[in-house]
């Protein structure tokens, strides 16, 4: 594994909560037959939606939410710059195809030349400290890696060298909570050291949400739909919803791992206890951001710098200052304390992200706080959390949310076994999933790929293990 000074906090990432969209699609008349039906109308939705009119085959996306995006949400309204309150990077440019489709529909995909800084109480580290930070992240990925490889599949923390010292709580919360929503305790080695490089750091100026609104704009959907109930068999699929049933050939189902295991759509015949019993092992971590209006600076930090301190244990945070160069900083949450804190509401969450800031600048800084906001993606009622992240033994399951239920076909992040976590990830497990679909239904051949779709899968071009330490989407 190899890591350079740039890497080591390549930023942060997850979803949020209550989106406020530059302007959803525009909802189609809900329609009684389809070839396909499409559940869900985030990253992986779109994905299948879009791959299925390429094979011009009827689909129709049924939305539970009033807008589309899924985890992808931009927010327009809480300040004078619009911000991602979920998916905030694409990582990978060479092979990322989120950065290709943002800019043909005209957005802006540009590198974040982030500036990574570690405070230690009231001062910056020094060199030497920054040195040995380094140091221990790279041992604990190694010692990770080197886990992943035995017999039984451990949680991170388990692997951990002992003698980290006071960087302990640093590397915990980067790996763990900043990088997957999940303390280490609770995360799989194998899912850890199976997730696929996420280097460099780029933005969609417009935001992420705007360019999942803008991919949406020609899918036939119905918005604030919700899937009641999935009544399946091997040939055919009937979808209730309040505006009334859809008779399918086939469905993707994109939802959360988390909505899926509440229940919230019933399917007749059950649902396989075989597939719910994988979704709850890649359920969904807590991450969160707390943003903040600064102006004026008072932090004194660079545009789009990154911020971690010297932590004694989990209750802390990563700082994402004057993103864009705005006076929008984000304090993002996450893991266990992320979780706790998030349920105590958002009052709460401002008040620590205000605690945190003094601890580390001064109290002069909560005087200069204008504007806040707070994502609570654990209480969105169609997402009810952030990222899938494995616990000890669930990698595994990934895999088997591949395999059909009859002519059920599931997608979304969780369903990616080295791009979990991802936008790209759902992006391409929507496709995979659509591709399936439209062989089920013999609209394809299995050697024939559909139009427009010459992509092998990464998760079959994976050349080598090397990671960087915090890799979020």
């Amino acid at each position: 594994m190899t890591m350079t000074r740039r890497s080591f906090l390549s930023a942060s990432a997850a979803f949020a909560a209550t989106p406020v969209l530059p302007g959803a699609a525009s909802a189609a008349p809900l329609p009684r037959e389809a070839d396909i039906v499409v559940i869900g109308a985030g990253a992986a939705g779109i994905a299948a939606a879009r791959r299925i009119m390429a094979a011009n085959r009827k689909v129709i996306v049924v939305e539970a939410a009033g807008q589309i995006g899924g985890r992808c949400v931009t927010d327009t309204s809480s300040f004078d710059v619009p911000f991602d309150r979920g998916a905030r990077w694409i990582h990978n440019p060479d092979a990322n195809p989120m950065i290709k489709l943002a800019r043909n529909v005209g957005l802006d995909v540009s590198s974040v030349p982030l500036g990574q800084k570690i405070r230690i109480g009231r001062r910056y580290a020094r060199a030497g400290e920054t040195e040995e930070f380094l140091a221990a992240l790279v041992r604990a990925n190694r010692a990770i890696d080197d886990a992943s490889r035995g017999k039984v599949d451990l949680a991170c923390a388990s692997a951990l060298p002992k003698d980290l010292g006071d960087w302990a709580g640093a590397a915990d919360f980067v790996l763990g909570a900043s990088a997957t929503g999940k303390d280490l305790k609770d995360l799989s080695v194998i899912d850890k050291a199976h997730a696929q490089d996420r280097s460099a750091a780029m933005v969609c100026r417009q935001g992420f949400g705007t360019l999942m609104a803008k991919l949406g704009e020609q899918i036939p959907l119905s918005l604030s739909t919700p899937a009641g109930r999935i009544v399946w068999s091997n040939r055919d699929v009937t979808v209730e919803t309040p505006a009334g049933r859809i008779a399918a050939r086939a469905a993707v189902i994109t939802v959360s791992s988390n909505i899926l295991v509440a229940g919230n759509i019933k399917f007749t015949p059950d649902m396989p206890k075989r597939y719910l019993d994988a979704a709850a092992r890649l359920s969904l971590g807590s991450y969160d951001h707390i943003v903040l209006q600064l102006p004026g600076n008072p932090l004194g930090l660079s545009r789009d710098d990154v911020m971690i301190e010297q932590s004694t244990g989990t209750r802390t945070a990563l700082l994402f200052a004057n993103m864009a160069g705005s006076s929008l900083c984000a304090i993002d949450v996450g893991g266990s304390f992320g979780s706790d804190l998030s349920a105590q509401g958002e009052a709460a969450m401002v008040a620590f992200g205000k605690e945190w800031l003094t601890k580390l600048f001064g109290s002069d800084v909560v005087a200069a706080v204008k504007q806040t906001s707070a994502t609570r993606w654990n209480a969105a009622p169609y997402a009810l959390g952030a990222m899938s992240a494995a616990t000890p033994g669930g990698q595994p399951s990934r895999k088997i949310l591949t395999e059909p239920i009859g002519c059920l076909f599931l997608a979304g992040e969780a369903t990616h076994e080295t791009l979990w976590g991802t936008v790209d990830g759902a992006w391409e497990s929507g496709e995979r999933a659509a591709d399936a679909a439209l062989r089920k239904i013999g609209a394809v051949k299995d050697t024939a790929p559909v139009e427009g779709s010459a992509r092998m899968p990464r998760s079959h071009r994976r050349t080598s293990r090397t990671r960087t330490a915090s890799p979020l989407d």
